[in-house]
């Protein structure tokens, strides 16, 4: 029998499914909607889905239980709290729009890095941005779609986030992920990732996770979404990066072309029998490394092949975790933690290396 929540899903499904249909007859390489009503009809669809699927009703009950776990690891400030929960809520509601992703139209725009946006790249902005508001302890939030200092109410917060890492590679269903980076006050630009009080990585597999670090109570733990996206329950306690480890995922292998210094880096990984982990999304691949507790992580420019990764949007925020389960990071160029690195604009970009200690020192014996 087909519940009535079922049916609602299947119904708005279809609908889409029809708009796209047409949309790739009329454009067979990539599918473009670009006037304002066509805009207004999929932000409807959205939000439809949004209420068909019932995840609002689940609201108070994953906050609960998030909050619980928070408390539990020592925090008691309850605006921070609050402020973690609310990635959670947009993590939750990604995760809600993920699961039903049918479509790869693209909205006829570009982000700050020059990639076309995707629908979907724009409402999981949108899922973060109410998310957000809504916990009313935030005051300004960045997005590599929205990438500007946007004002989000009277709260005490700012937010740096990507909200859908990945978007290139999720149309063969790959894993993909979100990154949210908390600051105290109301400004981004000038700060630096060491200022953060908090990060979090969302994962979007198999289980819908959320990676969290607190650096005041020096912990890093995960948390996964169950009972049909409406508690969070611990999965792992305690995230700790050992000091070595023979796991590599090597961005960028472009640059190896014209970069003499990280083919050879690459080429020892490979002779020295290291196990490839790679994807193509940051995400899933820095992930691995708190999976299994070790492995390196880098992605290195070059003239023909430039650094893409930001600063604000991944690379502090990443690198707070990091370094919060006891693993280093460095610049591509120089010996300096990224989280020292200061936020000059909002899309700058850099080439980084994050792991294990011993398996970033050794990049950096091969690259400086």
């Amino acid at each position: 029998m087909i519940r009535r929540f079922d049916l609602a899903l299947l119904t708005l499904l279809s609908t889409r499914t029809r708009i796209v249909t047409a949309n790739y007859m009329t454009t067979p390489k990539k599918a473009k909607i670009t006037s304002t009503m066509a805009e207004e009809h999929w932000k409807e669809e959205a939000e439809e889905l949004r209420v068909a699927s019932g995840i609002d009703k689940a609201a108070e009950s994953r906050k609960s239980t998030l909050s619980s776990v928070i408390k539990g690891y020592g925090v008691d400030d309850e605006s921070l709290i609050a402020a973690i929960v609310a990635l959670g809520e947009a993590t939750a509601n990604i995760a809600v729009l993920l699961t039903n992703y049918v479509e790869h139209t693209y909205a006829g725009s570009q982000n700050a890095s020059g990639d076309d946006q995707l629908h979907l790249d724009i409402e999981c902005d949108e899922a973060v941005f109410r998310a957000v508001r809504e916990s009313k302890v935030y005051a300004t939030v960045a997005s590599e779609e929205t990438p500007e200092e946007t004002n989000v109410g009277e709260g005490t917060y700012s937010l740096g986030c990507d909200p859908l890492d990945g978007s290139s590679i999720i149309d063969a269903n790959f894993s993909v992920g979100s990154i949210y980076g908390v600051w105290p006050g109301k400004k981004l630009l000038g700060r630096t990732g060491r200022e953060q009080v908090a990060s979090a990585i969302a994962l979007y597999g198999p289980r819908t996770v959320l990676c969290i670090a607190i650096p005041s109570v020096k912990k890093v733990f995960e948390v996964t979404l169950v009972k049909n996206r409406t508690s969070w329950d611990v999965s792992r306690s305690d995230i700790h990066i050992k000091p070595s480890g023979k796991v590599f995922a090597p961005g960028n292998l472009r640059a190896t072309n014209d970069h003499e210094k990280y083919d050879k880096l690459v080429k020892h990984w490979i002779s020295d029998r290291y196990t490839l982990r790679y994807t193509g999304g940051m995400v899933p691949d820095v992930y691995h490394i708190f999976a299994k507790s070790k492995g390196v992580f880098s992605n290195v420019s070059s003239a023909s092949a430039k650094a893409k990764l930001r600063l604000l949007y991944e690379i502090a925020p990443i690198g707070l975790v990091v370094e919060c389960a006891g693993g280093s990071t460095t610049h591509e160029k120089v010996d300096q933690s990224v989280l020292d690195i200061e936020i000059e604009s909002l899309n700058l970009q850099l080439g980084v290396c994050f792991g294990s200690t011993e398996e970033v020192k050794k990049f950096k014996e091969f690259m400086f």
